[in-house]
């Protein structure tokens, strides 16, 4: 039998990664990472507001360079055996484009306004114009919002959008219209010259933009206009109808072949999030529960639609039809920082050892640098030899996991984290051990509301770089939940969910299921609940609630 090999193209925060695979056995040949050159150098964001930006070419330059750095790590002939590529990308991450569908920070007179960039998912800039969207939808004779958990988030499609266009004159003069990166992708690898032939992905819009079939596609006209006349004509030059990630978009073109060293005869598919393909890489099946655990966590399900029957789930982020896997409910919901809570931390402690020992006289330079370097690197693996040994008794500091706001249960972008407890022997480990409590005390809060919505969970995957390379967090989540965790084998979990899209996509596979089934990595480990500390966990996650009704009520009402 002829080999046939697909490329999945994982886009995340900080880099993207290309994985080829055989699309037959799941077999992985190649893979390679790239970090986004502008965004490493900090570009065109600023933290101090939550303002988080990427260029275009940051995505293109890493596309070309991680598919010939894979494609050169295989044995010859693998090119032209390649049937189809498919990408996920983080969301929602929306640009405005020309009417070619081009990106207006690809023009030259925009290319250095932030504004004219992709809007990364973690931006927080259009927290106000998430609250007008709030409010508007509870107003008007049709929730919006309703499928969408009934709170839309500043870190969605439409907030972001706005917040722009009253920002930026001069990319509200020049804008037609908006697509989201993972629609964007593959409109560039097929040749699409018009705003109005990107092909639109269920699950960016369905999750996102408010797009659903109820009501004709996303919000009407007068609904966006009454938000803000700003939006006037967008919902025409946008789009009516969306796909599924499993259907062709169309064929990689002659240049695109030709850059990146492959046929016109590969298939490109639909694009999707980073999650949702994730889901899929790692076996998603009814009744489980994907955690991608990351620098946020993405929690991903699906659910028959017997199962489903006419649930609205309160507080998640977006229940869509063909979202995750087409014939079922995609739900989504997830955490605003979970690594990034351990990287702020650890950013805490690294400044006496960068401003003192960086600036010391007593040492050469490059000693000096290999001892920071040394030094911060060793942060995270010194606390959480510590942590691990304090007995949960002692667990006496409280955390909230909320130093990005709260993603899930009930959006709320305008929370602070907090750290409660504290005493003069509150100690470095200590403190870092009630950090990972927090993300997890975080994680059973999205259980507890799903199982309170009737959702049904079973089981709980977990993929990402922490569930393979953490014990201490993966055990504590475990604990906490009181369920068990499976762990993913593969690393490159959401590359391999891109991978099956792209050989469905390609007619290796009549459906997602049977993709999954032959192409599945399986599991490199579980975690079990310890029951006395599973018990233990229950009295301090109380705490936990009560610390987090404080903060919201008293401190930010």
């Amino acid at each position: 039998m002829a080999k046939k090999y697909v490329i999945g193209l994982d886009y995340g925060s900080d880099s993207a990664r290309a994985i080829i695979v055989d699309a037959l056995t799941g077999e992985e040949l190649a893979t390679a990472v790239k970090y986004y050159p502008r965004w490493t150098e900090g570009k065109y964001c600023d933290p101090a507001i939550n303002q988080y930006r990427q260029h275009p070419l940051d995505y293109i330059e890493v596309l070309e360079a991680t598919i010939k750095e894979s494609l050169a790590k295989c044995p010859a002939g693998t090119a032209e055996q390649v049937v189809g590529i498919a990408f996920d990308t983080t969301g929602s991450t929306p640009v405005f484009t020309d009417a070619a569908g081009t990106p207006l920070s690809l023009l030259p007179e925009f290319a250095e306004n932030p504004n004219a960039m992709f809007v990364l998912w973690k931006d927080h800039t259009a927290v106000k114009e998430a609250a007008e969207i709030n409010k508007l939808c509870k107003e008007w004779k049709i929730d919006y919002s309703a499928y969408e958990g009934g709170i839309y988030s500043s870190e969605w499609f439409w907030a972001k959008a706005l917040h722009v266009l009253r920002e930026d004159e001069a990319v509200r003069k020049s804008a037609y219209s908006i697509v989201e990166h993972c629609e964007w992708l593959p409109a560039i690898l097929t040749g699409a010259n018009k705003a109005e032939d990107i092909v639109r992905s269920r699950c960016a819009e369905g999750h996102k933009a408010m797009w659903h079939e109820k009501w004709g596609g996303l919000p009407a006209e007068d609904f966006l206009v009454a938000l803000d006349p700003l939006l006037a004509g967008y919902r025409d030059r946008l789009f009516t109808e969306t796909e599924t990630a499993d259907k062709a978009v169309g064929h990689l073109t002659e240049e695109w072949a030709k850059r990146l060293g492959l046929t016109t005869n590969v298939v490109v598919a639909g694009g999707a999030f980073d999650c949702h393909m994730g889901a899929v890489g790692s076996g998603v099946t009814p009744r489980t529960l994907v955690r991608i655990i990351g620098t946020s966590t993405c929690d991903i399900m699906v659910s028959s639609y017997e199962e489903m029957g006419d649930k609205l789930i309160k507080g998640i982020c977006g229940q869509v039809d063909g979202s995750v896997i087409p014939g079922y409910v995609g739900l989504e919901a997830g955490q605003s920082a979970f690594g990034d809570v351990y990287a702020w931390f650890k950013r805490v402690l690294e400044f006496p050892i960068k401003k003192i020992i960086g600036n010391s006289t007593l040492i050469d330079e490059a000693t000096k640098a290999k001892l920071v370097d040394e030094a911060c690197s060793q942060i995270i693996p010194a606390l959480t030899k510590e942590a691990e040994l304090i007995p949960i008794s002692e667990s006496t500091v409280i955390a909230t996991d909320w130093m990005n706001g709260r993603r899930t249960p009930d959006a709320n972008q305008m929370l602070k984290g907090t750290i409660t407890g504290l005493t003069l022997g509150s100690s470095a480990p200590r403190i870092f051990r009630a950090l990972v409590e927090a993300t997890a005390f975080g994680s059973k809060a999205i259980v507890d509301r799903f199982r309170s919505e009737g959702v049904q969970i079973d089981a709980v995957i977990g993929i990402g770089g922490i569930s393979l390379k953490s014990p201490f967090v993966m055990q504590t989540l475990s604990d906490v939940l009181n369920m068990p965790i499976k762990v993913c084998k593969t690393e490159q979990a959401c590359a391999l969910g891109a991978a099956m899209f792209a050989a469905t996509a390609a007619g290796v596979y009549g459906k997602v299921e049977e993709a999954q089934q032959a192409m599945g990595p399986g599991f490199a480990s579980e975690y079990t609940p310890n029951a006395e500390n599973a018990k233990a966990y229950q009295a301090i996650y109380e705490q936990y609630v009560k610390v987090g009704q404080f903060t919201e009520k008293e401190l930010f009402c």
